[in-house]
């Protein structure tokens, strides 16, 4: 058994820059299963009063992904696509604005962000690996490792935990039903080598 059995499983035996890099793309990967081919409509379900939708949710993360591994990371600019977005107007913008976009449009901003932050992140880690400092600075101006911003990223999010419950609503492959508990053929307690 291999980790292409379980792509979305960290590895068993790796490096420390392996282990985060693999809780980082399970998490990204469990949010793309859990929002995956959904429509307009499903992509625009609310539950009750909120107003957060998986639409949303995806731009919203996208934006994230883009931001962490830009920003964060160098100090660069966010860059295309989100430059000359109205932030100063509406402080929930991804939001709000993921409500005009196809779900094309949408599925594709969560796509190229994680793409383009897969390639910053191993690029940072070829060129100073996990103990260099990166631009984030704490409130005293002491630098963030990349080794913190790699690990904060790998946090749950909030959004991470909501999808199945939105998507249940939206009756999407996303739903909690649809949505197994363990990896076909896995035995709890048993791990991909």
């Amino acid at each position: 058994m291999t980790n292409t059995d379980y792509p979305w499983e960290p590895p068993m035996a790796g490096t420390e820059a392996a282990h985060l890099t693999g809780a980082l793309d399970r998490l990204r990967t469990t949010f793309r299963f859990k929002a995956d081919d959904l429509d307009a409509a499903g992509l625009q379900v609310r539950v009750g009063a909120s107003a957060l939708t998986l639409g949303g949710l995806l731009k919203h993360l996208a934006v994230c992904e883009d931001y962490m591994f830009t920003v964060k990371l160098s100090g660069a600019p966010i860059g295309a696509p989100w430059e000359g977005a109205d932030w100063e107007g509406d402080n929930d913008w991804e939001l709000t604005s993921a409500a005009g976009d196809t779900p094309e449009q949408l599925y594709d901003l969560w796509d190229g962000a994680v793409e383009r932050s897969r390639a910053r992140l191993s690029a940072a880690l070829a060129s100073g690996g996990l103990d260099q400092s990166v631009h984030l600075t704490h409130p005293d101006g002491r630098h963030a490792s990349l080794r913190r911003l790699v690990w904060v990223r790998t946090r749950p999010p909030d959004g991470a935990r909501r999808p199945a419950t939105i998507a249940s609503m939206a009756d999407a492959r996303a739903s909690a039903s649809a949505v197994p508990a363990r990896p076909p053929g896995r035995v709890p307690g048993q791990h991909p080598a």
